[in-house]
């Protein structure tokens, strides 16, 4: 079996694995877990060479939950920490715990675990996206735009807090569930956008990551207690985004702009699915940041044409967006939405806001901006030098090519300034 398999099945069904085992042995047990879910998928890419078997999943959950009782075993503490697996009414409590409801169940319990106010906010995060996705460190680095190291010391940091404040492995209830909800769809946020904008090297759209935040965002709209009108907004979020993936590259894998996409390769019945999110998702009076970016990614849908798109209807959800969330990269969208509407003076004053070093890892979209202004202005010689450094900075290779096809563009008129 293809190595690709191999990661497909382990980025949709490792959480789920993670989060089951530990609802079987405990938060304490989480490192002997994780590493045998890991050994796990090792395992299988060898016995998996020559025949998949009929129940991949199935085979995949089984011997993760094997391999943990081997691990427990060698380490002479079963009798210490674990009940007799192997019959009687334990042996069918842990099996109806792999049952699908209560595999939701568990990944709910997992993702709120994650999130738990004892843990730093920005640990919470890293560890959610690590335990309940299987993302790896660098994987994570790259979707909250920070160092790998830096992670990497988060994770530990999480785990030693989750050992110390021996935090239960339950959904909150009452006061505290807000909160903890917020900080989950911030997880799930981010776990699509590293999906629907990768910061991988050699590849812009991670469909299986877009598929997984919306498969967990789904589960939080099935849950009474989880269902809030800011899910059913970022739900709605996620279903406009993905109505354009296949429109975002040509069949050369090449970069297409909102300018230059096929506008009849949108998915329109995720589009519909969207908006029927919407529309619960406006049942009330509070609007959160998803539904400002939900109402900005419908505007785009809503235009026949490019030419056709209300830019300053944009601005204005923008301008909501960052009242809420002041966030550098919304100062930057707002200094392109701008500009797309012919708006100069605008644009710099967004501009003028920002520092490269704002936008840490994504330091080259301010690079691409300044080069558009430049360009508008005709200071052809300036957006050279601004391109040029965000082809420094850029990691993804296709993202690389398409600025240095901006940047070609540019050079002759750059000769006659």
């Amino acid at each position: 079996m293809e190595n690709k398999h191999i990661d497909h099945l382990f980025r949709y069904h490792s959480g789920k694995m993670v989060s089951v085992l530990t609802r079987v042995f405990g938060l304490k047990h989480l490192d002997i877990i994780e590493d045998a879910v890991q050994d796990t998928f090792i395992k299988a890419s060898l016995a998996w060479r020559n025949k998949q078997p009929e129940n991949p999943e199935a085979w995949l959950t089984r011997a993760a939950k094997n391999r943990v009782i081997d691990i427990f075993r060698k380490l002479n503490t079963e009798k210490k920490h674990l009940p007799t697996l192997t019959y009687g009414t334990d042996a069918i409590a842990i099996n109806e715990l792999f049952l699908d409801s209560e595999i939701k169940d568990a990944q709910l319990r997992m993702i709120f675990t994650a999130c738990h106010p004892k843990l730093d906010p920005k640990d919470r995060i890293a560890f959610a996206l690590k335990t309940v996705s299987g993302f790896s460190s660098k994987e994570i680095a790259s979707a909250l735009l920070i160092k790998e190291e830096t992670i990497k010391k988060r994770l530990t940091r999480a785990r030693k807090s989750i050992q110390k404040s021996k935090l239960q492995f339950k959904i909150p209830q009452g006061k505290s569930l807000p909160l903890r909800l917020e900080s989950v769809m911030e997880v799930l946020y981010l776990i699509f956008n590293e999906g629907f904008h990768s910061n991988k090297s050699d590849k812009l759209i991670r469909k299986e990551l877009c598929g997984e935040a919306m498969r967990l965002c789904k589960m939080l709209l099935q849950n009474e207690h989880t269902r809030s009108s800011a899910t059913y907004a970022l739900f709605a979020l996620m279903c406009f985004h993905s109505a354009r993936i296949e429109a975002k590259t040509n069949s050369e894998d090449e970069i297409l702009d909102l300018e230059h996409q096929d506008r009849s390769l949108w998915h329109f019945p995720l589009v519909a699915l969207g908006n029927t999110m919407m529309n619960k998702a406006v049942d009330d009076d509070t609007f959160s940041c998803y539904h400002y970016e939900a109402a900005i990614a419908a505007e785009h849908l809503r235009a026949r044409t490019f030419e056709d798109t209300n830019w300053s209807k944009i601005l204005e959800w923008y301008q909501c967006l960052y009242d809420i969330q002041p966030m550098p990269i919304h100062l930057l969208t707002m200094a392109v939405v701008s500009m797309q509407d012919s708006n100069l003076k605008d644009a710099k004053k967004f501009l003028d806001q920002l520092e490269s070093k704002d936008l840490e890892q994504r330091a080259y979209l301010y690079y691409g901006a300044l080069s558009d202004y430049h360009k508008l202005n005709s200071n052809y010689s300036e957006a050279l030098t601004a391109i040029d450094k965000a082809l420094e900075l850029v990691n993804n290779k296709l993202e690389k090519e398409h600025l240095a096809k901006k940047r070609f563009k540019l050079i002759e008129p750059s000769q006659l300034n």
